[in-house]
């Protein structure tokens, strides 16, 4: 309560005080560098995706799912519900198919964030979103049931530490990890603090049934989040700061930090490629644009591929850019059969030949 408290008292004289100097810092940390076009052959706009792909999974089968219709305090958003797709990759016509979703669970508030999958030893598939309704952070958990294309609600997921979840990465049938990219929850206080400020308060959750605690802390808004394929280190983006952190699981489920690797560019989500253990992560070159949109100018979209994390020589490469006239706010990148597919906050999810 005591930094609560003093940070309260202290936003007014803040803003007062450095004015055009604080705006000046913001702007720079969120990047505003001009983009060169780097295009892919045989790129596709995906239909139904409309109001946003924010964050994509993708099953060993080539089943992606997406979530879509994020409002997120400063981007631009639509007022339809939110909503969960799934796409087959190996499906020639590319069409996104909306997952049916229980009478019972409240959609009209469904607002889906990050998201995960899990599959059990029985081959069952749970998928775990990262849910704001009303702003607020909660965890949905569902079992996808393939033969209808439907999700069946489990349970919801809140706690105190869950304050202001981001993304979130599965671990078992009702654990995983997940950031708080902001330490307050209250929306003034994530804005005109922590955001202005760049503070480095945000933190990595672990949470199962019988433990829920911090893990990992000290990150300048804590975004993406993913596992590496033997499932021995994790990965979070630390968007302010430009880079990703590699973190080392203990057996207790706590996380040693032992590398950072600086990307050039605010980067959101991040996933991991099964079989190389590269890092895909879909970011914004200029997310200052993002954050004060202009049709007539939109934000450009990039994406970021690190190679060899764990070596001494990571190798970090962009794959992508558009500036904004192709795909808008890109938030996330993953790759399927030669492959990738990009997301966005806010706008359509686009499809490209990686060669």
């Amino acid at each position: 309560m005591g930094k609560v408290a003093f940070v309260s008292l202290a936003v007014a004289a803040l803003a007062a005080l450095l004015g055009e100097r604080i705006v000046s810092l913001r702007r720079r940390s969120l990047a505003s560098r001009e983009l060169t076009q780097n295009h892919l052959p045989n790129c596709v706009l995906l239909k139904s995706l409309d109001h946003g792909s924010e964050d994509i999974t993708i099953l060993g089968d080539g089943l992606a799912f997406i979530s879509a219709g994020l409002k997120y305090p400063g981007l631009p958003f639509s007022d339809l519900p939110g909503k969960i797709f799934t796409l087959d990759l190996h499906d020639p016509r590319l069409k996104p198919a909306e997952l049916r979703m229980p009478r019972s669970f409240d959609l009209e508030s469904f607002n889906p964030h990050g998201i995960s999958v899990y599959t059990d030893p029985d081959d069952t598939i749970y998928l775990f979103v990262v849910n704001h309704p009303q702003h607020k952070s909660q965890v949905e958990l569902f079992r996808f049931v393939e033969d209808d294309n439907s999700l069946v609600h489990v349970k919801t997921i809140k706690h105190e530490l869950l304050n202001s979840v981001n993304d979130i990465v599965a671990l078992g049938v009702d654990s995983f990890y997940a950031t708080n990219d902001h330490y307050f929850s209250n929306e003034i206080l994530k804005t005109l603090v922590e955001n202005f400020l760049g503070a480095a308060w945000s933190n990595v959750v672990y949470y199962s049934p019988e433990e829920v605690k911090v893990v990992s802390e000290g990150y300048a808004f804590a975004n993406g989040i993913n596992i590496s394929p033997d499932q021995r280190h994790i990965y979070v983006v630390n968007l302010f700061h430009h880079d990703v952190h590699v973190l080392q699981r203990k057996e207790d489920n706590s996380l040693v930090r032992i590398k950072v690797v600086p990307v050039g560019s605010v980067c959101d989500n991040v996933e991991v490629e099964p079989e190389s253990g590269d890092l895909w992560l879909g970011c914004h070159p200029n997310a200052w644009k993002a954050l004060n949109f202009d049709a007539n100018d939109p934000p450009g979209s990039e994406v970021i591929r690190i190679q060899n994390i764990h070596s001494d020589e990571p190798v970090v490469t962009q794959v992508y850019a558009d500036d904004g006239k192709v795909i808008m706010g890109s938030s996330v990148a993953t790759t399927y059969g030669g492959k990738l597919l990009i997301g966005s906050v806010f706008h359509k999810a686009l499809v490209c030949d990686l060669e």
